[in-house]
């Protein structure tokens, strides 16, 4: 039996594009309804940087025992992947069911199950129909179909983070950030990987420089890079699986016990029917204005990987843009989201990091910038534990010493980039940043000579 619901807001997500919004809409006194198909918390919380980042921390120890052997750490080390998966699970296990306790707790109503628009207002999810007055997709994004026969026996990001065993053998398909990150995590632990990828140029997005500093390190660490090759199928081999691809117009072939996705992602919006509601969509997701709203049906919002923005699938563009949708479903369109800045990195070993303008887009400016390119491998803070592949790229506007933008490539990274990114979103000259005084020694302590 249907049974109808009517509601201010309805949700159709539960993670970083979904929640603040819900969050927001629910404590101004709307009533909200959250709708999802898969454990309530979202990619990134489930399957997605967490998790990852719970495996890199046994790799980044790896990594660090092997560059230092032979400079005062003796002995061998080794991940033991069931062991590395139950203390993952400590992460993520309880999370739905924490997930969903919180949003029920603020009084937010939750349904298990695929949503679809019937009409303009209202969706269906099993034998319930929702009537919303407003609402917010935010479903994020899924594994993009791939043109190989046998697509149905490659595993996902998700079913990578799961595996109680780690087979011996990997192939990766795709040469994105999703490959690389699993492919340095695998052999750190022990397998043998190969990273297969259509064309000349991988992590495209990154600069080239540093990117090739990331592939010297992969295959220095056993990662076998297959460039310029197109997979053409993937065929079940006893216990395992055989890949064919094409390179140069010969066959190629690998023998291996799992064949990962890592070819990209796209808008999780099939399903939704969303003709029937109205709701115009394009490569990128919802085509919406700038402030969220569905330009087609303006009961309907759009945010994180759903949307078609310029934000970077990234989780805090993502929670970003659920803060400012959450403001202008309450208060009216009044919230444009600031995609200014957007530090993204890599979690291979060594970490690359990005921020701001590449070298490309700066000269494109038209107007004079200086390229600061260093190779920071002899710098006290890298030296000190034997790392070999680092670089930093830093682009300075000349007539204002204003950053445009950061380019790094090591074990620090991660925390280093968003110093430049506080320093682009806050308009902060060289100048400005040459008069911090940081602790020392710390890899902040080197930043004012990169500028």
């Amino acid at each position: 039996m249907t049974t109808e619901h009517n509601y201010d807001l309805i949700v159709i997500g539960t993670g970083s594009g979904a929640s603040s919004a819900a969050s927001m809409c629910n404590k101004a006194g709307w009533k909200v309804a959250m709708v999802d198909s898969r454990p309530f918390g979202g990619t990134c919380a489930l399957r997605g940087c967490d998790p990852k980042k719970v495996l890199v921390g046994a790799a980044e120890i790896i990594e660090r025992a092997q560059r230092m052997r032979g400079k005062g750490i003796s002995g061998e080390f080794s991940i033991n992947w069931p062991d590395l998966m139950a203390f993952k699970r400590t992460f993520t296990d309880q999370m739905p069911e924490s997930s969903e306790k919180r949003f029920k707790e603020q009084g937010i109503h939750t349904f298990h199950g695929k949503a679809s628009f019937v009409s303009e207002d209202r969706i269906q999810v099993g034998e319930n129909i929702l009537h919303g007055r407003k609402f917010l997709i935010a479903a994020g994004a899924k594994p993009a179909p791939l043109p190989i026969d046998g697509a149905e026996h490659l595993t996902y990001s998700d079913g990578f983070m799961e595996l109680d065993d780690l087979p011996k053998t990997l192939v990766f398909i795709g040469g994105g950030y999703i490959s690389f990150e699993f492919a340095h995590i695998a052999a750190r632990a022990g397998a043998e990987v190969h990273i297969i990828h259509r064309s000349d140029r991988p992590l495209a997005g990154f600069d080239p420089e540093l990117v090739d500093l990331l592939l010297q390190k992969s295959e220095e660490i056993g990662i076998r890079l297959h460039l310029n090759t197109d997979v053409k199928s993937v065929e079940k081999k006893g216990s395992g699986y055989l890949v064919k691809g094409i390179r140069n117009g010969q066959t190629e072939q690998w023998e291996c016990g799992l064949v990962v996705h890592g070819a990209g992602r796209i808008p999780d919006l099939d399903g939704l029917d969303l003709d029937k509601g109205k709701v115009e969509r394009d490569k990128k997701g919802v085509v919406v204005n700038e402030y969220l709203q569905s330009t087609s049906n303006p009961k309907v919002y759009a945010a994180g990987d759903a949307a078609s923005t310029d934000g970077l699938p990234l989780t805090p563009v993502a929670s970003m843009e659920s803060q400012a949708a959450g403001k202008n479903l309450l208060n009216g369109n009044e919230e444009v989201p600031d995609y200014k800045v957007m530090p993204t990195v890599v979690f291979t070993l060594p970490k690359l990091a990005s921020v701001g303008l590449s070298e490309q887009q700066a000269k494109e400016l038209g107007r004079p910038v200086t390229i600061n390119k260093m190779d920071t491998s002899e710098w006290y803070t890298y030296r000190r534990t034997n790392e070999t592949h680092t670089m930093a790229k830093v682009i300075i506007d000349k007539e204002n010493e204003k950053i445009l933008g950061a380019h790094l490539i090591s074990d620090e990274a991660d925390e280093l980039i968003n110093h430049f990114a506080a320093a682009i979103q806050f308009n902060l000259t060289v100048q400005d940043l040459k008069k911090m005084k940081s602790a020392y020694p710390t890899p902040i302590s080197d930043l004012g000579y990169m500028l």
